[in-house]
């Protein structure tokens, strides 16, 4: 980009069409596609001991005289791409002097007046920092180049796909479609290896890509996240428009959410009971939400949470998650659920993972449990639900 683009504080969101396209872009070329989402994360307010490290975080400050090398992984083959920037958490404008792809390459040449930053800092993905612009440099090296294992200012990549002009493979035809996961650490990867591509929704991408099903996985996933109260980032509940229902040819989201608000919620039994009733109309809410919008909404069980030294697993929070699943799995009102506890739960003890599948905090999976996961999803499903549901709410 030529010119500096100032992002305002007062929106949440910058659509770039990504400037190394040098062709003309023609309505009549691209009747015969559409703009799909291709890649995503969930924006949320960067804690300060993951705010970029010295000298690219001063007081006041982040990122001054600074340029953003991030690396994505999209989902769908696309000719075309335009990216988000999102400056949804701080209070203040964002000055971007120049942006690339793919790597994508961000140069902020005032930086951002405030130590409030938007990110995504469950990236399990190596980042690089470098004084000045070096936007398009083959390598960052020399004095003052610096890494982090967090996303910065990047929220959604968008794709378009099935032109007549295309030369895409039939994986990105004009029924290409996404697929959105709502959830916490367990989607986002916690235990997942860094740089490794190796959550669970990062299997299932690869078995869609393999398929040739034209559908991306978008990740909506962060750390801490809950149904029903706000973290980092706002609650699930109340994200939903702006992460699954304003995204581009969204025909599905799976909602694996939940364990959390049991596991922050207190011991009694009147505030657990609370807690499920409380889940249960949320997942009714969200359900109609999706199915007003015609997007299928499929639900995953709340997988184990106790054990040694775990407090999520104590019987009164247990005993919630076992009535959730029992709703999940019984009303009949997710178009389809994925059992995600009856996979990864050890046959010895329903309450707890099994050995192989357990990171060590007897909550977060190992690379094994992950694969195990998106591995068990039945790719039939995107098949059956390939125009979306229409019901009444």
């Amino acid at each position: 980009m030529a010119a500096a683009t100032q992002l305002r504080s007062w929106t949440s969101t910058l659509a770039l069409v990504l400037a190394f396209f040098s062709f003309a872009w023609t309505a009549g070329c691209h009747s015969n596609g559409r703009w799909v989402d291709i890649w995503g994360c969930m924006p949320q307010l960067t804690e300060p001991a993951n705010l970029p490290p010295a000298p690219y975080n001063q007081t006041g400050v982040v990122f001054q005289n600074a340029t953003i090398r991030q690396t994505i992984r999209v989902t769908l083959a696309a000719p075309i791409f335009r990216l988000q920037i999102s400056n949804a958490d701080p209070i203040k404008d964002l000055p971007l002097a120049a942006l690339a792809v793919l790597t994508v390459d961000i140069s902020l040449a005032t930086g951002q007046t405030t130590n409030s930053v938007t990110s995504h800092p469950g990236s399990r993905t190596t980042s690089w920092l470098a004084p000045g612009n070096a936007v398009g440099a083959a390598n960052f090296s020399g004095p003052g180049v610096g890494k982090t294992d967090h996303w910065y200012l990047l929220s959604r990549v968008e794709g378009f796909t099935g032109s007549s002009s295309s030369s895409v493979s039939s994986s990105s035809s004009s029924a290409s479609s996404a697929l959105v996961i709502v959830g916490d650490s367990i989607s986002d990867g916690r235990g997942s290896t860094t740089n490794g591509n190796n959550r669970w929704p990062d299997v299932l991408a690869n078995r869609l890509v393999a398929a040739g099903a034209g559908v991306s996985v978008i990740n909506q996933a962060a750390g801490g996240n809950r149904i029903l109260r706000d973290g980092l980032g706002p609650n699930a509940l109340g994200r939903l428009d702006r992460d699954v229902l304003a995204g581009s040819s969204v025909r599905y989201a799976l909602v694996f959410e939940g364990v959390n608000d049991i596991g922050t919620a207190g011991l009694g039994e009147a505030e657990q009971l609370e807690t499920r009733d409380r889940i249960v109309s949320a997942y009714s809410q969200m359900i109609s939400r999706l199915h007003a919008h015609g997007i299928a909404a499929f639900g995953a069980t709340i997988t184990p949470m106790s054990g040694p030294g775990q407090a999520y697993g104590e019987p009164s929070r247990e005993k919630t998650r076992l009535a959730v699943n029992d709703w999940i799995r019984t009303s009949g009102r997710f178009d389809a659920v994925v059992d995600f506890d009856r996979l990864v739960r050890d046959p010895a003890n329903n309450t707890r993972l099994a050995p192989e599948y357990d990171v060590g905090d007897c909550l977060h999976l190992s690379p094994a449990g992950y694969k195990a996961m998106g591995e068990s999803i039945d790719l039939e499903l995107f098949s059956r639900f390939r125009d979306g549901v229409w019901k009444m709410v």
